[in-house]
């Protein structure tokens, strides 16, 4: 343990994560860093009550060296925004343990999912990266932005998971996939502006901007999108599919293979403003963002994250 990059570290976890499983977690990440003195220069357990608390309390972590955040892409993503709040030069470094049902960011670091143990033992034998961020409207992301049926299925899983759907992971995004794909047949019209190319007229049904390659608990919407090279992937399509070929296309995405169809664009980019005719269904990480306008930029270097090693 004598070379963990841990340092003094704040532990935010939600105990409602998982369908509660979150409270055992956060209980055994407490007993493992007491009973590893040499693991950390000392730490904090904070525990969320509620929406917006793992934000705050990452914050306000100025003095410690790392925030570990415990729980699923929601209070990653919150801690990631918080941490975002702290200027550059003072801003800790991002440890998680993961527990949820997407998981998709833990597949973007190549941790252990929805095994405390094991992710805790990653850490402390960790190495640190700089990764990026991407920033939509000011909102900080660290794994998906996305719009139209991708959103929709998005925020579809979040609501069941908020009423403990027994299902999780790719099961529980394929079931709300084909609950709301009928919905899709015309698309969200907008105006895509990608970096200084010409304006894109596009009907939008896939349109996903990815910090790591995956959504939905592991599909490869992004196949090859790299969270340390400086720039977002987008895909979006760039014809209307029917419903059997969008389908089809839903199948093939589990392993990135929808990337070879025609229907499909993918691109790397630095910025994007996104113009809707109406407001689209549209998450960030899993949870809602309003408006019909959206400037998007990548924030290179803007982590340092525990990675395994």
């Amino acid at each position: 343990m004598a070379d963990s990059p841990l340092g003094r570290t704040l532990l935010v976890a939600n105990p409602a994560a998982r369908s509660g499983h979150g409270a055992a977690g956060t209980d055994f990440a407490e007993r493992f860093l007491s009973s590893w003195p040499a693991a950390t220069e000392g730490y904090d357990v904070r525990r969320t009550s509620g929406p917006g608390d793992a934000r705050a309390l990452a914050a306000g972590a100025h003095d410690y060296d790392s925030v570990v955040a415990l729980g699923g892409d929601g209070v990653i993503h919150e801690v990631v925004g918080g941490l975002m709040q702290i200027e550059p030069e003072g801003r800790p470094q991002l440890g998680i343990v993961p527990l949820g049902s997407g998981n998709d960011y833990a597949r973007t670091l190549g941790m252990a999912r929805n095994d405390v143990e094991a992710s805790l033992a990653q850490l402390v034998r960790g190495r640190v990266g700089s990764l990026e961020v991407g920033s939509v409207n000011g909102v900080p992301f660290m794994q998906t932005l996305s719009f139209g049926l991708d959103a929709a299925i998005a925020l579809d899983t979040t609501a069941r998971r908020a009423h403990a759907t027994s299902q999780e992971g790719s099961a529980l995004f394929v079931t709300s996939g084909l609950k709301i794909l009928s919905r899709a047949r015309d698309g969200y019209p907008c105006v895509a502006r990608f970096d200084a190319q010409e304006p894109r007229d596009l009907r939008t049904i896939i349109f996903a901007i990815q910090v790591g390659p995956s959504y939905g608990g592991g599909f490869r919407i992004c196949p090859d999108a790299d969270p340390a090279d400086g720039l977002l992937d987008v895909c979006y399509n760039v014809s209307v599919p029917t419903i059997p070929h969008l389908l089809g296309l839903f199948g093939l995405a589990r392993q990135g293979l929808h990337a070879r169809s025609r229907v499909v664009e993918l691109q790397r980019i630095a910025h994007a403003e996104i113009d809707f005719q109406v407001e689209p269904p549209c998450q960030v990480d899993g949870e809602k963002l309003t408006g019909t306008h959206f400037d998007v930029d990548v924030i290179p270097h803007a982590l340092r994250v525990i990675l395994p090693r």
